[in-house]
């Protein structure tokens, strides 16, 4: 199956499953194939044959744009090395939660969330430490006595009831000594950044293009993070998430037109504005669907933020008028 293939079939996927979802994303670079939303979880998804074609950098910008636009990088992939990825398994490549189509078919369609995540040493699941206590309790089991069981240590079995993790065998044997799930389910919308490395690299730099386009927006109070790999050059946050910017910049090309239109998708999806910054807007354009284009002159003149949002919501205006 070509790739092209892959990320239509996960996007009919998610459809499916209720997310509405954006185009893919067709320009270079990029660190993510495709946006969703349903209801408040919103997903950044990365499409792979093989997930070891995830590189730290792509991780690295995946993670910080899930902060930013308070999405969930994911990456779905068919396999690793020789292997598949084994159903209901998280994985986890460079800080982001990975898994295969079948598991995020039971997820997202049928709603059953995956019990294992994968880590240095094998496979493992979070014990239910309470409901692990009540249940040895309800026995009138001592610690020494279960662990005798399981063959483990006393101290182990503490760890298990404190919340330490369990290989998929031990969990087994749990479930069978007890005859109940014991199992959390991995949380790979909300919770799996706890079972993700720390993220200790610096941030990219801005373009040394886009000095006085920075400056404007730093200026009219937004907090600008640059990007290295997205069809938008940086996210611009503001205090109220309703008012970020996901902003472009560069001559008004066959390309810039290509970014504004995936632009505009992404924020339909994620629910911010898109603005694309250019020298000259050609023929007097005024949007490209709902990204608007604005001069790096007109820019330069903004003096706040609500004169910048003016500016861009009439320019989106007039365009859907004269549509």
């Amino acid at each position: 199956m070509s790739r092209q293939a892959l990320v239509g079939n996960i996007s009919a996927m998610l459809s499916d499953a209720g997310f509405a979802v954006s185009d893919r994303i067709a320009v270079r670079p990029k660190s993510f194939d495709l946006a969703a939303r349903r209801g408040e979880d919103v997903l950044l998804v990365k499409v792979l044959a093989n997930v070891d074609a995830f590189d730290a950098a792509t991780g690295m910008e995946m993670r910080r744009l899930g902060h930013y636009l308070n999405a969930t990088p994911l990456v779905l992939a068919l396999r690793t090395r020789d292997e598949d990825l084994k159903p209901g398994v998280v994985y986890f490549r460079h800080g982001v939660p990975a898994i295969s189509p079948d598991t995020a078919v039971d997820m997202f369609v049928e709603g059953v969330p995956p019990l294992i995540y994968a880590a240095p040493g094998g496979l493992y699941v979070d014990i239910d430490g309470d409901v692990l206590h009540d249940a040895r309790e309800e026995r009138d089991w001592s610690l020494g006595r279960l662990a005798s069981e399981l063959g483990v240590s006393r101290r182990t079995v503490s760890k298990y009831e404190d919340g330490m993790n369990a290989s998929v065998e031990v969990a087994a044997q749990l479930e069978e000594v007890f005859d109940e799930p014991l199992s959390s389910p991995v949380d790979v919308l909300d919770g799996a950044d706890e079972l993700a490395e720390e993220d200790t690299s610096e941030p990219p730099e801005h373009d040394p293009d886009d000095d006085a386009i920075v400056t404007v927006l730093t200026r009219v109070g937004y907090d600008v993070h640059p990007t290295e790999r997205a069809p938008f050059k940086t996210v611009s946050e503001d205090e109220d998430p309703a008012e970020s910017l996901l902003t472009g910049h560069s001559s008004f090309t066959r390309t810039a037109k290509k970014r504004a239109e995936i632009m505009s998708s992404l924020g339909t999806i994620i629910r911010i504005q898109s603005v694309y910054v250019v020298d000259d807007r050609a023929g007097g354009r005024e949007s490209v669907d709902d990204t608007a284009l604005i001069e790096r002159s007109e820019l330069e003149d903004v003096e706040d933020t609500d004169d910048l949002r003016d500016l861009i919501q009439g320019r989106v205006d007039r365009e859907a008028e004269s549509a």
